[in-house]
């Protein structure tokens, strides 16, 4: 008889504390640093103070994954009481928290992980399909399996308001971060093969922009009914945000379409008015 299973991530998930709670889906949080001071993504650091601290001084933080204790720690604290894991993490190619995980893994036994080649919600929800699987009775091996041939079939894109924060991250050249200021560039990133690429540069205002965005990437596509995301990074119009759950939910024809808040992992390096919208294709 299989064990019960436990599926878990880190905190790039960027669900929201609702979803984590339904899903009964667990995380281990990435390390923030700020100021000399050492911070739990999700735990005791959020988005908005982020955001709070870079528009007072400048400030961003530095982002770290998880140590391999940490994640010992959190692998045996499930094995221990009887389970196997399943276990989700932002692609490999992004950061080296995958592959400390997979080296925990190895030493504790009994837990599966799972390159998503995805980021944020793009993992979250990777990690939900675990549930449901894990719900319907499949083993730790062959959901680990199952996810692992659903990478490709996730859709993972954003639309950005600035490259500013990207540039500063160290992951745009300071000419592109002008260049798309100055000709008021808004660029669409998507998950390609673990990476994130520019695949369009929009231009206009911002709130055309996000609709322009969202109709582009839903119309004509066969799109898994379960679960779809409307992810962002806060500093957007609540009033906007709404009239755009709205498009998303006439354009995909989902179930059900969620609305969560990038952690400050992910908007360190996207930045406020970020939004994406995530979902897995047929």
């Amino acid at each position: 008889m299989s064990k019960p299973v436990m599926v878990t991530g880190d905190s790039t998930l960027d669900l929201s504390p609702e979803l984590y709670e339904r899903f009964h889906i667990k995380t281990v949080p990435l390390t923030i640093g700020l100021g000399g001071e050492s911070y739990q993504d999700g735990v005791n650091f959020s988005t908005p103070q982020m955001f709070e601290r870079y528009h007072k001084d400048g400030t961003l933080p530095e982002t770290a994954a998880p140590s391999l204790q940490s994640f010992l720690d959190f692998f045996k604290s499930f094995t221990d009481e009887g389970y196997e894991v399943v276990h989700v993490d932002i692609s490999s190619d992004l950061s080296s928290t995958y592959n400390t995980a997979r080296l925990a893994a190895e030493e504790v036994g009994g837990v599966y992980v799972v390159d998503s080649r995805m980021l944020s919600t793009g993992v979250g929800l990777l990690a939900i399909e675990g549930v449901e699987c894990a719900e319907k009775g499949m083993s730790a091996a062959d959901i680990a399996a199952h996810l692992e041939s659903l990478t490709g079939k996730v859709s993972t894109s954003f639309v950005l308001d600035t490259l500013e924060f990207m540039y500063k991250g160290g992951r745009c050249s300071a000419t592109a971060a002008f260049g798309a200021n100055l000709l008021k560039i808004k660029p669409g990133l998507e998950m390609k093969d673990g990476k994130l690429d520019v695949y369009k540069k929009y231009r206009g205002n911002m709130n055309n922009v996000y609709r322009q965005y969202i109709t582009e990437r839903l119309e004509g596509k066969k799109i898994r009914p379960g679960h779809i995301f409307l992810t962002e990074s806060g500093e957007i119009d609540e009033g906007l945000l709404e009239e755009l759950m709205q498009l998303i939910k006439e354009k995909s024809g989902c179930r059900e379409v969620h609305h969560t808040v990038a952690g400050a992992t992910i908007a360190s390096h996207c930045g406020p008015r970020c939004l994406g919208v995530l979902f897995i294709e047929e």
